[in-house]
């Protein structure tokens, strides 16, 4: 006769829209161990990911308990300053490591991105199409990541007394960044190339400590404040950053996971 455990471990996620509290919520079942509560830019859409174990009844209540927190997060991304969306034109404002640079796409010939006089250079092949240009551009914002990762690296694995065996760099919907203790694999976002140095280096710790402390509770927050005593600030500083037009990045725990 089958494992009753067994049989629910092997059934795939399933997703319905419920209401609770009068907010309209993406519920999500999954093969996971707790439950993750998520606000989506760009105007607070929310998400539950809970157990299949779980029931409905007990989901309800994690949410009402979090209505506050839920709320909080859905008035700042509902007010928070947006970029407007990108056309890959020349004039556009663009970021590079938090600083803003004017878009030039005049150039033509083999492509590639160059930083000069408050512009950024972006040469492509005549004709060149808005999601080849975009494509460039990602390709060398990761050189631009991949350039400093190292360095950070060989900083931070020695003082949190781990080390990884791949770093990944690409452009994520959900997360700034992400972490898989298993694999010791770690995930980061492609646009953090767009904010501060600080900013990639405390989504970098952030994931590091995963490798010490998967859940984000009291023990993990205790060893964020031991490695990085200004970890919180940075995160503001990341939250606060103009919110790009793609729709991406939850409010949960702070936009890394």
């Amino acid at each position: 006769m089958p494992n009753p455990d067994q049989q629910i471990s092997n059934q795939r996620s399933t997703s319905r829209i419920v209401s609770i509290s009068g907010i309209g919520i993406e519920l999500i079942r999954k093969r996971i161990k707790h439950i993750h509560i998520s606000v989506y830019p760009p105007d607070g859409r929310v998400r539950v990911a809970a157990p299949q174990r779980i029931d409905d009844e007990a989901i309800r209540l994690a949410v009402v308990q979090r209505l506050p927190w839920i709320r909080k997060h859905q008035e700042r991304l509902r007010n928070a300053p947006r970029q407007p969306e990108r056309q890959m034109l020349s004039g556009e404002s663009h970021f590079v490591w938090g600083e803003r640079y004017r878009l030039d796409v005049s150039r033509t010939g083999r492509p590639s991105v160059e930083l000069k006089g408050g512009i950024l250079w972006l040469t492509a092949p005549e004709g060149t199409d808005v999601e080849s240009r975009y494509r460039i551009l990602d390709r060398w914002y990761g050189e631009q990541i991949e350039a400093v990762l190292s360095p950070l690296l060989e900083k931070w694995q020695p003082v949190i007394g781990e080390r990884v065996e791949s770093v990944t760099i690409r452009r994520m919907k959900t997360r700034w960044g992400s972490c898989t203790p298993t694999k010791r694999s770690i995930r980061l976002n492609l646009e953090l190339a767009t904010r501060t140095p600080r900013c990639l280096e405390y989504v970098l710790v952030h994931e590091l400590v995963h490798l010490l402390e998967r859940s984000h509770n009291a023990r993990f927050y205790a060893l964020m404040d031991r490695f990085l005593p200004t970890w919180r600030a940075i995160r503001d500083e990341l939250n606060q950053a103009p919110l790009s037009h793609a729709v991406w990045g939850p409010s949960s725990t702070g936009e890394v996971d």
